[in-house]
Formats: structure tokens, sequence, C-alpha cells
């Protein structure tokens, strides 16, 4: 989209302004605060047309007008001017990463440092384990209803397990069991294997198979909590509560229960995992309905110069992203050092 330059600086006024104010923009404040030398009509004229390109909105029957979540990423994208952390500012958030913290507890202090300075909310995905192909299992009965349970991880990780069966198995159905477990699953990683144990649970019931129903119930036993979904650490959900536009308690109840769930707070992440740099989603560009009004600035950070996390924070879309967008860049390479460093 191109626009001149006196209609950049009038979006890029209106758009500071109301994301210090939050309130709605008028033409005679934009006069005032862009430094142009035009008229208030002039002004008007300029707003219906950017209205119309989709820009910004007049809310309700307000005369001023304040950015739409298009506007927002014209913005970002090509108006911004970021606000550089000084460097007393970078070594005292460098002291709240310390490294001899292990990788939970420099999660948590991630998000801290990150909700505090932003008074947003400071989301931080946990370092996703090392990936395990499973490649063998056996199962030795131990008498009555306990069975052992020894996998091969990775060629060479040998690991075991015992568990309580709902009945006794004998030696010959063991076998079966683990041979049927063994040509449907080498191979698959293990963060997988759980899924993929519960639908194949579902689909042998249907087909009434005994065998495999054991198996797949006696394998959901063995493998549960193995390979679970990297975790997530949040902070500062409170600090939505301060923000007017966030202030619609249904609205509040679905974003918390989002946050408690984790499940799309984790598919959104994933997906800045695969970016280079700071990622930002405006609005419905997060692709989940529940973080409409919000805005999500994050980046991924790294161990050995490989991705294994990503960090970032949740707001109201009418954020200071000069400022926020920074802080979640220096905060990303900070948490890197650290746990390169660990």
């Amino acid at each position: 989209m191109q626009l001149n330059e006196r209609d950049q600086i009038l979006l890029k006024t209106l758009v500071e302004t109301y994301l210090m104010g939050g309130q709605p923009v008028g033409s005679k404040a934009l006069v005032e605060e862009s430094g142009l030398k035009v008229s208030s009509a002039t002004v008007r004229n300029v707003m219906s047309d950017l209205e119309e390109r989709g820009l910004v909105s007049s809310p309700h029957t307000s005369a001023g007008r304040i950015p739409t979540d298009g506007g927002l990423r014209f913005f970002v994208d090509t108006l911004l001017t970021l606000q550089p952390l000084s460097g007393d500012e970078v070594e005292s958030m460098k002291s709240r990463l310390m490294p001899g913290q292990d990788a939970p507890q420099l999660a948590t202090s991630t998000s801290s440092l990150l909700s505090g300075i932003t008074s947003l909310a400071g989301v931080v995905m946990l370092p996703k384990r090392e990936q395990h192909a499973f490649r063998h299992i056996e199962f030795l009965p131990l008498g009555e209803r306990r069975i052992l349970v020894i996998w091969v991880i990775n060629d060479h990780d040998v690991q075991n397990r015992i568990i309580e069966a709902d009945r006794h198995y004998d030696a010959e159905e063991l076998q079966q069991m683990a041979a049927y477990l063994n040509s449907h699953f080498m191979g698959t990683e293990l963060e997988e294997i759980r899924e993929r144990i519960i639908r194949e649970l579902e689909q042998t019931k249907e087909r009434a198979n005994k065998l495999m129903l054991s198996a797949i119930d006696v394998a959901k036993q063995a493998f549960d909590g193995k390979g679970e979904e990297s975790g997530l650490v949040l902070d500062g959900e409170s600090n939505l509560f301060d923000y007017a536009e966030m202030a619609n308690m249904d609205k509040l109840k679905q974003l918390f229960d989002a946050f408690n769930q984790k499940r799309e707070m984790l598919k959104l992440l994933d997906g800045v995992s695969d970016a280079e740099g700071v990622q930002i989603y405006i609005g419905e560009e997060a692709g989940y309905k529940v973080f409409d009004g919000c805005s999500l600035v994050a980046s991924p950070y790294q161990v050995n110069d490989e991705v294994v996390g990503v960090l970032g924070v949740i707001g109201p879309t009418r954020m200071q992203y000069q400022r926020v967008i920074p802080i979640v860049d220096v905060t990303a390479k900070l948490l890197s050092a650290a746990l390169n460093r660990q």
C-alpha cells in the first residue's frame, strides 16, 4: 500500500498518539502533534481516505479515529521507529538471567522479566527436548499383573519401566504384543507415540482385536509421560486488567482459559520457532479467535545455534511496539547466552 509522505506522517502521528493514550484522535490534535502546516479540513479528508483503505476507523459516534489492525500492521512494517535499550538496561536484564539456573528456572525468570519491563503478559516456551525415536520394545512378566517394559531409543539408549496391567499376561501374549508394537511404531518420535496410541486404541476397539487392544493398552501405560510437548511459562497475566480495551470479562475469561490450556499458545509459538528474529502477530493474524484484540511479539531463542524455544509478550493491540520489540529481541539473545553458558 502506497501513501504519500504527508499521509504517512499523519498516520504515524495518529497511531503513536493512540498507543500512548488509548483514545480516538481528532483532526485538531493531529494538526498540533504532526507539525504539518495543514488545516483540520485537510486532515479530515486524509482520515476519510485512510478509512476507505482500511487503515483507520471511527469508533461509535466519536469525531476522532483509531488505527485498525491493518493500520497497526502498516505502522509496524513501514513507519515504526524503534527505541533501542540503553547499556544499563541491558546489564540490568542480564543480571536477572545468570547462569547456574536450570532451564525451567531461567524460563520462569525470563517470563517475569518480560512482564515486569513491559507491563504485559510474559510467555516463555521451555526448551524442546532432544528428539527420541522409538526402535524396539520388549515385555517380560514379573508375576501376577506386573510387567517389565524394556525399550530401545535411537538405536543405543536402553530404558526400562515396571507397570501393572489390568490382568495377568503370559510370556507368549507379551511377545505377540511386543511384535505388534514394534511393527507399528518403530522409528516414531516419542512425542508422537502417545497421540498415535490413543488413536490406535480407538481403532482397535472398533475392530475388537483383543491382542491389539491389549498391546495398545499396555503401551499406553508404558509410554505415559514420555515425549510430552514442551511446557509453557506465563507471568503477568493480571497486567492485562490495567488496559481498558481488555475490560470485557468474557473476553478475558476466554483468554485466560487459553493461557491455562496452553495448547493454542504452544501452536502459535511453534510457528515463531521456524522464523528468524522478532515476529509480530496483530489481532486476527494469530489465527485463533481468542487472541483477537491482542498482539503477540515473540522471538525464538537458541542453544548451540539451534532454535529450542520461543519467548515473547502478549497484550492488547495497543502496545508500545517501538519499545516492546527491542525488549523481546534483547531478552531472546540474553536467554540464549545464559543457556549456552550452562
